[in-house]
């Protein structure tokens, strides 16, 4: 099975398990899976391992669980890329999400295949976690607070764990401003209002991680969308 045909087919067996939480939460979990190249590049680069306790901050739907979940079985049925290794097995998946509908579809589409909780990543409680994963989320809180939550996660991690955190580059021009609005435009369209963001070039993230202890990979991760998307993959050293 050729990549593009196994997305599809994840696609398939991820999206269905969003029609009991409505309409809303089974379109956005199709359009989200299908068009996002963040979850193929999680499988494609083998960056949970098996056994993994993944803990996802502001998980939304928790769309990384049932991604996951859908790769187990199609993998399984023999139905995979032999380009990519296998995907993860024996997986525990905690997420914490601020918005309470997002905890509700994911909770009511998943059940006991995710852990998701209501909760503020810069206060809640991360326990231990073997991935980290955080997807779009920090620039919509201050420096401080971005620099706090990633020290946080250096100290819940374990030693071999990773964190898996995508960023926008501030100084990737023209896509970059394209995101940046939508960025803006979603919450506003969610009934959050006008949100300020709070962004970094690609070095300046890197530069922070480095000073809070860990040592970091980038991986292109725009491909064909108008971003300027990065996926950091840091690990403790």
């Amino acid at each position: 099975m050729e990549p593009l045909a196994l997305k599809r087919r994840l696609v398939d067996a991820a999206a269905p398990r969003y029609r009991p939480a409505g309409r809303f939460a089974y379109h956005f979990a199709r359009g989200k899976l299908g068009g996002d190249p963040v979850f193929g590049a999680l499988l494609a680069h083998g960056l949970v391992p098996d056994r993994a306790r993944i803990l996802d901050l502001g998980c939304g739907q928790a769309l990384l669980a049932s991604w996951l979940a859908a790769a187990e079985e199609c993998y399984r049925a023999g139905e995979w890329y032999a380009g990519w290794p296998a995907p993860p097995a024996a997986w525990s998946f905690r997420g914490i999400e601020l918005t309470s509908r997002d905890v509700a579809r994911a909770r009511q589409a998943l059940g006991a295949v995710a852990d998701v909780e209501a909760g503020d990543i810069r206060t809640a409680e991360f326990g231990a976690a073997d991935v980290v994963v955080i997807l779009d989320v920090l620039h919509y809180m201050d420096a401080a607070s971005q620099e706090a939550v990633l020290g946080r996660v250096r100290a819940a991690l374990s030693p071999a764990g990773v964190l898996v955190l995508r960023i926008g580059d501030a100084s990737g021009g023209l896509p970059f401003r394209t995101s940046n609005w939508v960025d803006r435009t979603v919450p506003f369209l969610r009934g959050r209002g006008w949100v300020r963001l709070h962004c970094r070039s690609l070095p300046q993230w890197i530069g922070l991680l480095e000073r809070l202890g860990f040592r970091t990979d980038a991986i292109p991760m725009s491909a064909n969308t108008p971003s300027a998307n990065v996926l950091l993959v840091a690990r403790p050293r």
